[in-house]
């Protein structure tokens, strides 16, 4: 049976790729009030679901922001994963193009948000270069 510290190891791993930071945010964020959820979030959502073999990190991306961006009300989480697709190797076209789609299905309010969101995305890393 695999160590609990083994999947928060597995999760960190995964996290800091996609995040590009050594102590990502949205675990030590956490760890003052709520240090157990940071722990779900590495341990379940990138050690376990994140880390499984059957797509790649940029699929796993491209999949996250189609779902954050119809939710429509998970903006700082979908500029950070719009931030850990283009580190997971996503092009800026291929991300637009993503969350065109998203017009299909959960609406143009919700796409056009999106695309603002990647434009800041976009606008803040062109800054940083």
């Amino acid at each position: 049976m695999e160590h609990p510290d083994e999947r928060f190891e597995r999760g960190l791993k995964a996290l800091q790729h996609i995040s590009g930071e050594t102590d990502p945010t949205v675990v030590s964020s956490l760890a003052d009030i709520a240090p157990d959820l940071g722990r779900y979030i590495a341990e379940f959502a990138y050690g376990d679901v994140y880390s499984g073999p059957a797509l790649e990190p940029r699929d796993r991306q491209l999949v996250t922001l189609g779902a954050l961006a119809a939710l429509g009300n998970a903006a700082p989480q979908l500029r950070f994963h719009i931030n850990g697709a283009l580190n997971a190797g996503c092009t800026r076209a291929e991300i637009v193009e993503a969350l065109t789609q998203i017009a299909v299905y959960a609406g143009f309010p919700a796409a056009i948000n999106a695309i603002g969101h990647a434009r800041a995305v976009f606008d803040e890393r062109d800054a940083e270069a």
